[in-house]
């Protein structure tokens, strides 16, 4: 026979010892409070999207990913892969229930930043933080629509700061820098989604799963509302280009002991017609230096072709068969004839 203990509660008033627990409220921890509570904040400001594709045959078909709210007015900012080659409409759903249609303003695959503006003009913006002020260790919230589960929330930390995220738009390559790493996961669906941190700010755009606990987001930093602010009011980003392809390259050891400096670009190609071209730039030369800017790598000249750089001649310091020498080349827009 088994025995049973029974143990009775506080005579005369069986619900005591029910009062005498801590509350749900009691009961969380400061750090589900704090997810809490940004979620909370945030989940108004989150859109799901829904963005078609044509296809051959005349037919339709459906994606998705998540968007936040820039201004009441609106606006809204999401990942440029999200939208690319889709209709130049969708629908933008709410946790509130409400759907409207949007139309994408402009996308930047080099930065892949897409600003939008919906019907909407009473929507509740995100606050936008800083991602400079980020730590490694940090807590940071991803709020999205993963899978088309609209307003999810996930939570880790900060996992790295300074990475590197690769991006094309067409034949053209850049580097976005900065980028922020995270172990919140991340799910197809999450993409152009909110990254917060503690304090309710928006400090990255969600883009990419790079692996299993390991999601990238683009930074919101002094970079990104440039872009956001081109987006608004041209649709587009401006940048400077000048047509040659190359990478890193270690300098002789002579050239290291005259310059200072143990890196270069190698030039590996020019493009006709380019104003790489027309400076007189050759395959094999060693780039150096670029307006006062070192350069070790192909990243350090991306980072260079600004707006402002366009037809602004430049100097460069080149080393051509070991030789020093100095040029002088004007970029021009990237997309003008490039």
């Amino acid at each position: 026979m088994s025995n049973v203990l029974l143990v009775d509660g506080p005579a005369g008033d069986p619900t005591a010892d029910r009062r005498d627990r801590p509350s749900d409220g009691e009961a969380l921890d400061a750090y589900s409070s704090v997810i809490t509570a940004v979620a909370r904040d945030l989940a108004p400001s989150v859109a799901n999207l829904r963005v078609y594709r044509h296809v051959r045959g005349g037919r339709r078909i459906a994606g998705g990913g998540s968007a936040f709210v820039l201004a009441p007015d609106g606006y809204l900012v999401t990942s440029a892969h999200v939208v690319e080659r889709s209709a130049p409409d969708g629908v933008a759903s709410f946790i509130d229930g409400r759907e409207m249609t949007f139309e994408v303003v402009g996308a930047d695959a080099l930065s892949d930043l897409a600003l939008l503006r919906t019907e909407g003009r009473d929507l509740v913006p995100a606050v936008l933080g800083d991602a400079a002020t980020l730590r490694v260790g940090q807590l940071v919230v991803a709020i999205g629509n993963p899978y088309g589960f609209a307003g999810s929330v996930t939570a880790g930390v900060v996992s790295a700061l300074g990475r590197s995220l690769p991006v094309r738009s067409g034949s053209t390559q850049r580097v976005v820098d900065n980028v922020i790493q995270t172990d919140a996961a991340l799910n197809p669906g999450n993409s152009g989604g909110a990254l917060v941190d503690g304090r309710g700010r928006v400090v990255g755009v969600n883009t990419a799963v790079a692996g299993v606990g390991l999601g990238l987001a683009v930074p919101v930093d002094a970079t990104t509302r440039r872009i956001i602010s081109a987006l608004m009011t041209d649709g587009r980003v401006r940048r400077a280009y000048l047509g040659i392809a190359g990478g890193a390259r270690p300098l002789p050891p002579r050239t290291v002991a005259r310059l200072g400096r143990d890196r270069a670009i190698e030039v590996v190609e020019i493009v006709p017609g380019s104003p790489a071209a027309a400076a007189g730039l050759q395959p094999e030369d060693l780039l150096v230096e670029a307006a006062g800017v070192q350069l070790r790598g192909v990243d350090d000249l991306h980072r260079l072709m600004t707006e402002e750089m366009i037809g602004r001649a430049i100097d460069l310091t080149v080393v051509r068969q070991g030789e020093e020498r100095r040029m002088s080349i004007t970029p021009r827009e990237l997309g003008d004839g490039a």
